[in-house]
């Protein structure tokens, strides 16, 4: 056999019925990243030589997903077994391991296949590894028969296990490692003569012991590792238990989360050690936070780059392409999108910041928004380092504020501003001495004849 040699069969011919979803159901996601990603991604960590992915006639989305792995279709679907013959065109000639595994299992990790690899490895030399776990409620998983040796004698399936082989609290997880050398030659043995007229993967196992061959088991201390997702409900517990790893990892990392059952995050989100953020925090895909930000409670982020020493929140929004600065402070109901904001520039409140730059000390008023679509095209504004932008001000792009200029509060600006200039653009202050009085005096007597003549009407 050559030594270190793998491959994988990933089976994805599920059709998901129970999804109810015209999407395949390997490519929902988890974390941001299809169920099948998490896994082809380890797959790739793990250097595996060869990947084949089974599927069911007419799902081209996961073929085209999954490039540049090979495609085999299980056509008809009959059982686990079959659905590995199905791969024996690109995997008949492989001398090495195979890993057989389930799209619809992202949590499975890659310390555990190195561990299946490693015991396929051993100087036993099992034709089969099986991963195996302990759930609280084996209810009716497969039980693993260990034998004297402490290999694995056979898998049994519930419905046909006795009393005493159903009190096995070892569960098969139908995830495998198999000699490569041997495993069409197991495949082609197993039958289909069963309720469900179908080939299982499983009976390998005790054609493998038939033969001699020994077996093994390996078990994960982890059940959620193994957990398939059917449903949409199975779906959501998916997603709970990758949050669960996610939010341990990066307190792991020097992350402080005040309430971390509350914290999403993306699978790739990236965060530098002593960021502290809050509670109800969303991270979307593709953000990157440098060490000693603050993310305050109620954010949403998404696509977004913060750098060190920068505050966010409560209650921002950064959209893709914002790029937050050094010490640059974020407040309450700022949203940001495709905008740099360079070192130390503030936007406190209630503010929308598109398609800009906002140079180096800025202040931006509450209230302020850039204008940055005309219903056709996107433009941009650029408000120079130090400038002052005063509250309720629209910028109307394409614009320039220069460099230390001022705008007055409420200011509509459409044009440039120069460099350390003042901007005001809103009308001139009128006004009419004892005007109040007599507007209310007047609308007082109307309203007091309207109800005159409602009283006479009664």
């Amino acid at each position: 056999m050559a030594k270190g040699r793998t491959a994988a069969v990933v089976l994805a011919a599920g059709l998901g019925t129970r999804m109810k979803s015209a999407t395949p159901k390997v490519l929902h996601p988890v974390a941001g990243r299809p169920m099948i990603g998490h896994l082809m991604a380890a797959l790739n960590d793990l250097g595996a030589e060869r990947t084949v992915v089974v599927v069911s006639p007419g799902m081209p989305e996961v073929g085209d997903y999954v490039a540049p792995a090979r495609i085999a279709i299980q056509d008809p679907p009959l059982g686990t077994g079959h659905a590995v013959l199905a791969a024996r065109e690109v995997l008949g000639d492989f001398d090495g391991d195979v890993l057989v595994l389930f799209g619809d299992t992202p949590l499975l990790t890659i310390e555990t296949m190195r561990g299946m690899v490693a015991a396929r490895r051993d100087a036993a030399d099992p034709a089969v590894v099986v991963l195996g776990f302990r759930p609280a409620d084996p209810a009716e998983y497969g039980r693993l028969v260990a034998g004297e040796d402490g290999g694995l004698d056979a898998i049994v399936e519930f419905r046909d296990a006795d009393a005493a082989q159903r009190g096995i609290g070892l569960c098969n997880a139908g995830i495998m490692a198999i000699d490569g050398r041997r495993l069409f030659a197991l495949l082609d043995e197993v039958g289909n003569g069963n309720a469900k007229g179908e080939y299982y993967l499983t009976d390998i196992v005790a054609i493998a012991r038939a033969k001699g061959w020994s077996c093994a088991v390996v078990e994960t201390a982890d059940p959620d590792e193994v957990m398939g997702v059917n449903s949409r409900a199975g779906l959501a517990e998916a997603e709970a238990a990758m949050q669960r790893r996610l939010r341990a990892h990066h307190m792991d990392e020097g992350v402080t989360l005040t309430d971390p059952a509350t914290v999403y995050f993306n699978w790739d989100t990236a965060i530098g050690r002593d960021v502290t953020i809050g509670p109800n925090v969303v991270f979307g895909a593709n953000v990157s936070i440098a060490a000693d930000v603050e993310i305050r409670a109620f954010c949403h982020i998404d696509g977004a780059r913060i750098a060190s020493g920068a505050i966010v929140g409560p209650f921002a929004r950064l959209r893709p392409g914002a790029d937050i600065g050094p010490d640059v402070h974020i407040g309450n109901f700022v949203e940001i999108k495709e905008s740099t904001l360079e070192a130390g520039a503030k936007a406190n409140h209630l503010s929308y910041i598109g398609d800009s730059r906002v140079g180096a000390g800025a202040n931006i008023g509450a209230g302020t928004i850039t204008c940055n679509y005309d219903g056709y095209f996107k433009s941009r504004t650029d408000i120079g380092a130090g400038a002052f932008i005063g509250s309720n001000t629209a910028l109307v792009a394409p614009v320039t504020v220069g460099a230390g200029a001022i705008i007055g509060a409420g200011s509509v600006v459409a044009k440039d501003v120069a460099a350390d200039a003042l901007a005001v653009t809103r009308a001139e202050h009128v006004e009419r001495p004892g005007l109040a009085l007599t507007y209310r005096a007047r609308k007082q007597a109307a309203k007091d004849a309207a109800r005159g003549k409602s009283k006479k009407a009664g």
